[in-house]
């Protein structure tokens, strides 16, 4: 029998009018209310980042044709634009927030949009929207030290939890970027998964900590979005995101070795 692949869709603003700093990874309203209508109308059932990660731990059967829709970063559209779709649906959602970028006590100036405050995310947490972790400040993970890496995962763990009530137990990598010693402390900060990019569906054998998501993007149109959902060419699609990624993925490599041999002759 063959494996079961999940498309995972990765958005993250949701506005009429972005900024410049997110447009491209945004969403029209009236572009979320068109591809919902789509998920509904294929049978396709939403669940959660926490539900399928249980289901895959414990071997439990899938529900029909299950599909994630999340959210990076927190941008207060996802309170104005997206919550009323997914309501009108009845879809659950994962919401990944960087804490710092939040409106309220704990921001620290680095939103790129106008951003969720922390009344809007426990609204969103009250209609059925896992909240997850997304990092305190949305740094490269892999290119901190120890201390500083402890400190991200920690400290949006810890903000979460004491505003919402409940710790996350799903996390998203900061720009999809991650290694084996950033998934090590990803779990032992207490997260139980995470989520990558990819660009491609999701398996059980690509691990609780490293799933795959497709990105949703504004160029996206309505005959792209079934592709996603349908699991088609999905790899054609994504070329150009992923030799970039591929290229970067060097120069990071690059400079933690670099790092390493300065730390090293010190």
């Amino acid at each position: 029998m063959p494996e079961a692949s999940v498309p995972i869709l990765m958005y993250h603003s949701v506005a009429t009018a972005p900024s410049d700093a997110t447009r491209a990874l945004s969403v029209a309203p009236e572009a979320f209310a068109e591809q919902m209508a789509l998920v509904g109308d294929l049978g396709l059932t939403p669940v959660t980042t926490a539900a399928l990660a249980a289901h895959w731990r414990s071997g439990a059967p899938l529900p029909a044709r299950p599909v994630l829709i999340t959210f990076d970063d927190g941008y207060e559209g996802v309170h104005r634009h997206a919550l009323p779709v997914l309501a009108e649906h009845g879809f659950p959602a994962t919401l990944f927030v960087t804490t710092g970028w939040l409106r309220g006590a704990h921001d620290t100036g680095g939103g790129l949009d106008t951003m969720l405050d922390w009344d809007q995310v426990r609204a969103l947490a009250g209609a059925g929207v896992e909240i997850g972790g997304h990092s305190h400040t949305h740094p490269q993970l892999d290119q901190l030290g120890d201390a500083g890496l402890d400190s991200e995962l920690t400290r949006c763990r810890d903000i979460v939890a004491g505003e919402t009530g409940a710790p996350p137990v799903s996390f998203a990598y900061p720009y999809g970027y991650s290694s084996r010693r950033v998934r090590q402390a990803v779990r032992h900060a207490g997260y139980a998964q995470a989520l990558a990019v990819g660009n491609a569906l999701a398996r059980r054998r690509q691990g609780p900590y490293a799933l795959h998501r497709v990105t949703v993007r504004r160029t996206t149109g309505a005959e792209e979005f079934e592709r996603l959902l349908r699991g088609r060419a999905i790899a054609r699609a994504f070329v150009r995101d992923r030799a970039l990624t591929k290229g970067y993925a060097m120069v990071r490599r690059a400079r933690q070795i670099r790092r390493k041999a300065s730390r090293s002759r010190v």
